[in-house]
């Protein structure tokens, strides 16, 4: 096709663009003179219009390999309504209808077709083969082209089988997009789609305006979330997890406490999928909790943030997902909760797959974590990540660099890092050095005699942790490369050789720090904050008075621990009152309108800002035991037998008993205290407890004497309490 050819115009008619982004021109050019081309260019870059625009303008129908039905039917959408023509456009996949395919063949050989969308397992049929060797074919576009490489974040193995059907069906040039690859996967793309000689487009991976932070997963992570979607009402996000189970749990409580949520992953049927694919594209939803299936080529500029519910196994699935934040170039909000417990989790799951695949995947996971922990500018470690020097010290728009971290001079440490690296003969990974450094004699240290070096121990005065922060700077700084493809071995570069030998000034600072405990639900003495004493006793006050008019003990209606959480948070409606420690829908509902109302009242006299991120838990909290207990007691399974058909021991029982009927749920065991107890020692601990200021078991194990057990007490003290509270 003519070199010459004015595109600014045929991009204005079909796309209303003035100008082309970036080198989204030089692409084109190179797609309309026939060659291969592969094209790296971040997520909201621009990278579809390098295939669409040329499609339009060249003869023939372009073959557009893509992985996801969603975005085939997203992208031919927007294309039949920029042409105003639904012919030149179509998709072929296992959504289709015979009928429909044939509509597809008929629209293709009549030339109307310039785009025909399909997915990697729809190609690889032998009728669509046979069928394809009639068109004329202006060129391959291979989208999300990472899926072909197992160093990629999605990988695959139908992509492997893309060349071998091209070959098939008749030479074309190739165009190869992806909006994340390091060198080790651009080359494994290239290799597969058998691409020698092919120009190469390389953008920056640098999105400025996104915005990226890392915070501690702690037990309140829902809270937090919640909080954080409040503090930015109406805008668009996505939450990524990685089950299907906490995909589903999230969004059932967001909608719970108000927002506007829904869920998405690849179990629920493909009509609710591509609903709510529509609903959030055009608003009608706010936030979408998915599994990475979601998102891939959504056209939606204005997501304003995206969260990461879980750590993503691949530094490359992290950045392909945070990318769909902000593509318009406005605000663009990237956290990520992390725990040193869900690493392990990950590493567990690869247990039982292929040795080679376990390498990797560790591999991947390590440069996650390290992203996760550092205290390093994180546009830094993620451009350097994908092979891109970013030269400023301070971004400014990422949590180390609005908080940075106090640095140390760290000439002699990195020094002793650099000799044991030369001294192992750069045959080792990361953590292999670290025992060498720290004078650890495990086997395969012994079994290299490596504990026999001058520098064995060398580093001792130091913990794992600081050198694993040692060794990610000097990384970045340019003194060490790492060989991903060969599982993370550390080599001097030359500037590492040259510090060897006239040693400088190496500023580092050390490594942030996740807590791994989990924080405690709100209750007494934790929490999320003080306990008000003045409320507190007030709460007290009420609660005597209430008990005196209702003849019930104070504790039957609600437990201190309970009182002391609601002098905390302040709880002002019966749906806040649900998520308090010890306070069920049933007990919320019977005791909980004067409480509220004297909170309510407290809070307004006083002027106190109550915490905004009180989690309201409507959703049921009952887990699967405890709704097979209530069942089992419904219909008079003995308590023994339920215990042991459960696998736990009878103590164990009675605990998940006393929990559902001290949070406000009936609960008859007449039954089996009529078979297991004698009438009279039911009739007298039920009366001890009814004169009791106390339902403290120790207390009444004293009062009562010897005469009776602790679970015979316990047994009883759930019927007074279900009784007399329920």
């Amino acid at each position: 096709m003519d070199a010459t050819l004015n595109l600014t115009e045929p991009l204005k008619r079909y796309f209303g663009f003035d100008t082309f982004k970036g080198e989204q021109e030089a692409i084109i050019r190179n797609v309309l003179a026939g060659k291969d081309t592969f094209v790296l260019m971040p997520t909201g870059g621009g990278k579809s219009l390098c295939y669409q625009l040329p499609a339009l303008l060249m003869e023939g129908t372009a073959i557009v390999i893509s992985p996801l039905i969603a975005l085939m039917k997203n992208q031919v959408d927007a294309i039949r309504a920029i042409c105003g023509d639904d012919g030149v456009a179509h998709f072929i996949n296992s959504s289709l209808t015979k009928g429909a395919v044939e509509t597809v063949k008929k629209d293709i050989l009549g030339g109307k077709t310039k785009l025909l969308y399909v997915a990697p397992e729809s190609l690889t049929k032998e009728e669509h083969v046979d069928f394809l060797r009639q068109v004329k074919i202006s060129f391959y576009a291979v989208d999300e082209a990472h899926c072909i490489s197992e160093w990629g974040h999605d990988f695959r193995p139908e992509y492997r089988r893309i060349r071998p059907i091209i070959n098939e069906i008749g030479q074309a040039p190739v165009i190869a997009l992806t909006a994340t690859a390091t060198d080790k996967v651009r080359g494994d793309i290239k290799k597969n789609l058998g691409m020698t000689d092919v120009s190469e487009f390389k953008s920056s991976f640098n999105r400025p305006n996104l915005y990226y932070e890392v915070r501690n997963k702690t037990h309140n992570v829902d809270r937090d979330i919640i909080k954080f979607i409040r503090q930015h009402p109406g805008k668009s996000g996505i939450i990524y997890c990685l089950s299907r189970k906490k995909v589903e749990e999230l969004a059932e409580i967001l909608r719970a406490n108000n927002i506007n949520a829904r869920a998405y992953h690849a179990g629920m049927d493909s009509q609710t999928r591509s609903q709510t694919q529509d609903d959030f594209i055009m608003e009608r939803i706010d936030v979408i909790v998915a599994t990475i299936a979601f998102g891939m080529g959504i056209d939606k500029p204005d997501v304003r943030f995206v969260i990461h519910y879980d750590i993503p196994k691949s530094l490359e699935g992290y950045y392909q997902e945070t990318g769909r934040a902000g593509r318009d170039g406005g605000e663009g909000l990237c956290i990520t909760f992390y725990t040193y417990k869900d690493l392990q989790k990950l590493e567990k799951f690869m247990e039982g797959k292929p040795v080679a695949e376990q390498d990797i995947g560790r591999q991947l996971l390590s440069e996650t974590a390290a992203y996760a922990e550092t205290s390093v500018c994180r546009r830094k470690v993620l451009l350097h990540y994908f092979g891109e020097d970013y030269p400023a010290d301070n971004c400014g728009n990422c949590d180390n660099c609005l908080h940075p971290k106090a640095k140390v001079e760290a000439r002699n440490e990195l020094g002793l890092l650099l000799e044991v690296v030369q001294a192992v003969k750069e045959r080792f990974k990361a953590d292999y050095v670290i025992d060498v450094l720290t004078g650890r004699e495990t086997d395969e240290v012994v079994a290299h005699k490596h504990n026999t070096l001058d520098c064995f121990g060398c580093g001792i005065e130091r913990e794992a942790r600081f050198w694993n922060a040692v060794i990610r700077q000097a990384l970045i700084a340019g003194f060490l490369e790492k060989e991903i493809e060969n599982y993370g071995i550390l080599k001097l570069t030359g500037k590492g050789r040259k510090f060897r030998k006239n040693p400088e000034s190496f500023m580092m600072s050390e490594d942030n720090e996740f807590d791994e405990e989990e924080e405690p639900a709100p209750g007494p003495g934790n929490g999320v904050g003080a306990i008000d004493p003045a409320l507190f006793a007030a709460l007290k006050d009420l609660r005597k008075k209430m008990s005196q008019k209702l003849d019930v003990p104070p504790y039957v209606i609600f437990q201190d621990p309970s009182l002391e959480a609601m002098a905390t948070v302040y709880p002002i409606s019966i749906e806040e009152l649900q998520n308090i420690p010890g306070v069920g829908a049933g007990k919320a509902k019977r005791y909980g309108k004067e409480f509220c109302d004297m909170i309510r009242q407290h809070c307004e006299e006083n002027e106190i800002e109550r915490p905004e991120d009180l989690r309201v838990r409507t959703v049921p909290n009952k887990s699967k035991l405890k709704v097979s207990i209530i069942q089992s007691i419904d219909r008079k399974v003995a308590l023994d037998d339920i215990a042991s058909s459960k696998g736990i021991d009878f103590s164990e029982l009675l605990d998940e008993i006393e929990a559902i009927v001290y949070s406000g749920t009936k609960l008859n065991i007449d039954y089996f205290l009529d078979e297991a107890m004698d009438e009279d020692h039911v009739e007298d601990i039920y009366e001890y407890f009814r004169t009791s200021e106390t339902d403290d078991l120790a207390e009444a194990l004293e009062e009562l004497g010897g005469d009776y057990t602790e679970e015979e007490v316990r047994l009883v003290r759930i019927k007074f309490i279900s009784e007399m509270a329920n």
